[in-house]
């Protein structure tokens, strides 16, 4: 039996998937999307030996690429909201989720929060803490660990203003997503499980409006997966 409810995800990425594949087939000029650096593309281009147009192509997909990215925080949010017993708070809210002795904040990479801005999930964080129930644990999670490392540990962010870090509390924790998704699923294997499902749901998505066919194993590679979530501290 599935951790996850797959027609829930499905509705999560429906949107997602078709403004992106629809945005690929559209013409588009990045030139009057966003002012070009007309000085950064000619050196790029000329470094790297390939026509100004060839670049500007090239420009259009890392940015859609990058809009994607900003976007996978908050997808996994609302999947692990879609949990028996986890409710997504939603934009807007202190924190991301909440549920059976928890509150969390979901980040999609260690580095995706800088500097004091941590610091300040700290602190929404154990604001939080005091209106919860004694006992409640709030996590700082990161999908994507430093070095592929494995932890479950106290938060204690740096703040660069007063040169400190915030003092230590066992209930304010900082988790990578691997670990998370085992604590509130049970199963070890639970994001394993959802890298596997999730190329399958496009695929399906994309067949079922566009027509077209594709290889679920051209978009999976477990050895990658294994690479980023390996190492135990």
């Amino acid at each position: 039996m599935s951790t996850f409810d797959k027609e829930k995800i499905k509705k999560i990425l429906e949107p997602i998937v078709s403004k992106t594949y629809e945005a690929q087939l559209t013409e588009s000029d990045i030139s009057k999307k966003n002012t070009l650096d007309i000085f950064s593309a000619s050196i790029d281009s000329a470094i790297r030996g390939i026509p100004l147009e060839e670049w500007k192509e090239q420009e259009k997909q890392r940015q859609m690429q990058k809009t994607l990215q900003n976007q996978i925080g908050e997808i996994h949010q609302r999947i692990l909201g879609t949990l028996d017993g986890v409710t997504n708070l939603e934009t807007g809210s202190v924190i991301d989720l909440e549920g059976d002795g928890f509150i969390a904040e979901i980040k999609n990479k260690h580095n995706t929060t800088k500097g004091n801005h941590k610091v300040a999930v700290y602190d929404d964080l154990k604001s939080e803490l005091v209106k919860r129930e004694k006992g409640t644990i709030a996590y700082y999670v990161e999908i994507l660990p430093k070095n592929g490392k494995s932890y479950d540990q106290e938060f204690t962010p740096s703040d660069n203003r007063t040169r400190t870090n915030r003092e230590s509390d066992p209930y304010i924790r900082q988790i990578d997503g691997q670990s998370f998704y085992t604590k509130i699923t049970g199963n070890e294997n639970a994001l394993r499980e959802l890298y596997l499902l999730i190329p399958e749901i496009i695929n399906e998505i994309i067949n079922e409006k566009y027509g077209k066919e594709q290889n679920v194993d051209d978009y999976i590679d477990e050895s990658e997966f294994d690479l980023i979530y390996k190492k135990k501290l």
